[in-house]
């Protein structure tokens, strides 16, 4: 018989961990799975709003502080950050694992890009980033001093689907601009978010520097509305979904807020008549198959030169069948994302398009009605969902418009380059894509074509570094991560 282990998840105010009495406003993780001989009841604590007015008026306390202090010291407390979180790798890895659903590759990449981001950040607290400018002036007698100062409280609201990097991300450039910031946990990775501002807390860092909030789903509204409004919160970033993005961008603008966002992708990869279609192939299932296609970034859709698609189509179900090649697969954040990217396979099935699943022996072909059936039960008998290809998109199915942010890819053939460039730019999104050729002036010429925040020439639409500005175009967000 399983034992239980309860595990409660504080808040984190002024330092200080909190738990509501009577466990009021506390809530189970929808993505919480009873695996193993040890099932781990996760108890999160959400916020009241007396707490949204404590973790505010708690950084705006500290940033009185911590904005006048030296960039040598707050790199000092960045080192050590990076230095007590690597000591800390191998427990925080197995919590992203068990949380999230996450393989040891994916928990991996947060651990070491995570790293990479603190020690970035670290090293450009002395560097002349923060150090103002001296422009001209039109009065020879002038001298005109333009110094960068921090700003105040600033809200980070961070995802589930990269805990650990959009976390870190969501606070960290902020503290070290001496800045104070609050974290808006997320409600389905409470622990590893819990973590982070546990870490800043240890490394030394004062209280009220990186306050730690979560919410009911019910509550996320009230809570996001009464810290926003507050006039020591000066700016806000948000990473998630379009549409409640809308939501934060409207209330953020109502308090006249600058707010940075990146949201939903629907990332598509060009594969010229010119590109190498295994490596091509191997880039697709990377991008769409990495953290089951969970990541803002992941391919979507490819668009395939008419005169290579045979080949490309063989060379990706090649891959599709080889479970030595193919990102590892798990189930899926919460049931009800696995209903949704169900149905999106569903209703391709419907409108006719061609479906090809993996399996752990072989992969399954649906070409006509009776497969569809046998494809959907196949479906619906797994926990998880299985990377699966579609051919045969067309504009009456949902997958061809919405983001899959899922194990989902579909492929399809484009007369031309002009016609793949159309495709791409009549997208309400514009977050990532790449582009296979052996000729890199004419994917350099393309990408300028593109509006699209990223473009990787050779590459998987999955990829983003420390030291590069990231963001996108249209309904994936504005602003940019990482600009300085």
């Amino acid at each position: 018989m399983a034992s239980e282990q309860r595990i409660l998840v504080p808040l984190i105010i002024d330092g200080v961990d909190v738990i509501l009495p009577d466990e009021q406003n506390t809530f189970t993780p929808q993505s919480a799975v009873n695996d193993g001989a040890v099932h781990r009841r996760v108890i999160a604590q959400g916020t009241d709003i007396e707490h949204c007015h404590a973790a505010v008026d708690s950084s705006a306390r500290a940033f009185k502080t911590l904005s006048q202090t030296s960039t040598t010291y707050r790199r000092h407390l960045l080192f050590g950050l990076a230095q007590l979180l690597r000591s800390r790798g191998e427990e925080i890895s197995a919590i992203v694992q068990e949380e999230i659903h996450a393989t040891p590759l994916w928990s991996k990449i947060n651990l070491e890009d995570s790293n990479l981001m603190i020690e970035e950040a670290a090293s450009l607290v002395t560097s002349p980033i923060l150090s103002g400018n001296l422009p001209t002036s039109q009065n020879p007698d002038s001298q005109v001093l333009v110094l960068t100062e921090p700003l105040g409280v600033i809200l980070g609201i961070a995802p589930w689907n990269s805990p650990l990097i959009l976390g870190f991300r969501s606070v960290l450039p902020a503290i070290a601009a001496g800045n104070t910031a609050i974290l808006k946990g997320s409600e389905l990775s409470p622990r590893i978010h819990y973590s982070i501002a546990s870490l800043f807390r240890e490394a030394g860092f004062p209280p009220g520097v990186c306050n730690f909030l979560l919410h009911r789903e019910e509550d996320a509204s009230q809570v996001v509305e009464t810290i926003i409004e507050r006039h020591e919160v000066r700016k806000c970033n948000f990473t998630g979904s379009t549409p409640v993005g809308r939501i934060i961008a409207s209330k953020a603008a109502l308090a006249l807020k600058p707010c940075l966002m990146e949201l939903g992708g629907k990332n598509y990869v060009l594969i010229l008549e010119d590109a190498d279609v295994e490596k091509a192939a191997m880039m697709v299932a990377e991008g769409a198959f990495l953290n089951n296609g969970q990541i803002c970034m992941s391919t979507d859709t490819v668009l395939v030169a008419i005169s290579l698609y045979l080949e490309s189509r063989k060379m990706l179900l090649a891959v599709l069948r080889s479970p030595d090649l193919l990102p590892q697969i798990t189930r899926m954040i919460t049931t009800k994302a696995t209903t949704r990217v169900r149905s999106l396979i569903t209703d391709a099935l419907q409108h006719g398009a061609t479906i090809h699943i993996s399996s752990q022996d072989s992969t399954d072909t649906t070409e006509d009605g009776d497969s569809g059936h046998k494809v959907n039960h196949e479906l619906e008998s797994r926990d998880s969902v299985p990377a699966t290809v579609i051919e045969g998109v067309n504009s009456k199915m949902r997958v061809y418009t919405e983001e899959s942010f899922g194990p989902l890819v579909s492929i399809k053939a484009v007369e031309g380059d002009d016609e793949a460039v159309g495709i791409v730019n009549e997208c309400r999104y514009g977050l990532s894509a790449a582009i296979h050729t052996r000729n890199h002036y004419k994917a350099l010429y393309l990408a300028k074509r593109l509006r699209v925040g990223a473009i990787h020439i050779n590459g998987s639409t999955v990829h983003d570094e420390s030291t590069l500005p990231h963001g996108g175009y249209g309904d994936s967000g504005w602003g940019r991560f990482g600009a300085g």
